[in-house]
This record gives C-alpha cells, sequence and structure tokens, in this order.
C-alpha cells in the first residue's frame, strides 16, 4: 500500500499498477460501443431469468454513468411483476433504491427510487434520490468496470462499495453487473478486497461458474 509520498508502507502489499491502464481501457470501450443496445437488451434478460428465484424484495442499484449498463429498466420490469403477482394477496411490495455517498465516512446509503422519482445530483454530480425513504437492501446490483477470477471486482478505485459492504449487519448479497468484455484474467485480489457473490453479464452468469 503506497503513502500520500508514493512510498510502500511495510506490511502492505503494493496496489497492482497494471489497474489504472484497465480501468482507462475498459471505460473507453464501454464508452464507445457500437452494439451497446443489443448487449443491453441481452443484458437485461439475463437479469429478469436470473432474479426469478430470489426472495428479495429490497433491492439497490446504482445511476449509470461512463458507459455503465443500465439495470432500472429491468428492476422497474421486477418491481411491476411483484405487484401483479400480489394483487390477489396485497403480500409484498418491491422496492428499488438508488445510493448516496455519506460525505464523512464515504460509505453509501440507499434511498428509495422510482420511475419520475424526484432527483437531484451529489457531489460528484450524479443523478440520487431527492427526500425519499431510506432502504436496507437484501440484495444490492453492483457496476464493475471490470472483473476478474473468484468474483473479484475491478471498480474506480474510490472504495464506496467495499467500505459500505464492510460496514452492512448483515451483509447483503453482492452482484456485478458488466459487459462480458470487461473480465480481467490476470486481475489479483488485494488483502481489503471482497469477491461478490456472482457476477451477471450480456452472456450470462460469469461468477460462480467462470
Amino acid at each position: 500500500m503506497d503513502n500520500k509520498d508514493g512510498q510502500t508502507v511495510p506490511g502492505k502489499p503494493a496496489a497492482d499498477p497494471r489497474k489504472a491502464a484497465w480501468r482507462k481501457t475498459l471505460v473507453d470501450k464501454r464508452q464507445g460501443l457500437a452494439d451497446r443496445a443489443w448487449r443491453n437488451d441481452l443484458l437485461q434478460r439475463v437479469m429478469r431469468v436470473w432474479l426469478i428465484d430470489r426472495p428479495d424484495t429490497v433491492i439497490g442499484a446504482y445511476w449509470p454513468i461512463k458507459g455503465e449498463f443500465d439495470p432500472l429498466p429491468a428492476l422497474f420490469r421486477w418491481q411491476e411483476a411483484g405487484l401483479e403477482e400480489d394483487a390477489q394477496s396485497a403480500a409484498r411490495h418491491r422496492r428499488i433504491g438508488l445510493p448516496v455517498v455519506n460525505k464523512i465516512d464515504k460509505t453509501l446509503t440507499f434511498y428509495s427510487w422510482y420511475p419520475g422519482c424526484p432527483m437531484e445530483e451529489d457531489a460528484y454530480g450524479i443523478p440520487k434520490p431527492k427526500d425519499t425513504e431510506i432502504i436496507e437492501p437484501t440484495l444490492i446490483f453492483v457496476p464493475c468496470v471490470g472483473f476478474g477470477p473468484g468474483g473479484y471486482r475491478l471498480g474506480y478505485g474510490g472504495g464506496f462499495y467495499d467500505r459500505t459492504l464492510a460496514s452492512l449487519r448483515p451483509k447483503p448479497f453482492t452482484v456485478g453487473l458488466a459487459y462480458d468484455f470487461a473480465y480481467v484474467p490476470d486481475m489479483q485480489p488485494e488483502s481489503h478486497d471482497v469477491p461478490l457473490d456472482a457476477i451477471l453479464a450480456d452472456t450470462g452468469v460469469m461468477w460462480p461458474g467462470r
């Protein structure tokens, strides 16, 4: 681990210097996709099928930036399907949440989102729900810049999800979302990395099983 002077702290493994290059390459490729609509349709189908057997009623997601896949259309269909299934019994109501950064500890809190929900920009210029209730997801869909063997995620390097997941009890089920070309076979986890429980891509379930 490097300190602010660029020196390695004894006893701490140094960060993989290739990560910055991987991030740039993958984000550039993602933002320039010519077949985005086709890939998005495939990944939305993978999501909907994968969710069929899940018992969750509160799911956290994200607002897409930098060419990320947008999970919200598939989740809105999941929410509508729940209302249709429960029309007779009124057994439950499915809810979707979007993250908001806590400025003090740099963790994420999820606020209820729905189509047409009032939105405002956070400190990073990312839209977030305005004046909605805090919810506690049992499943969180996490955006991946890239992903490697063992279910490990390559993010933007800010550590927001790592800190959030380390603080949540009980820990929610975590599912990465990415396009299949984001697989980085040489990526190795660092000491603070925690693997995702599953990773979905436009070509199917990438983890577990890859």
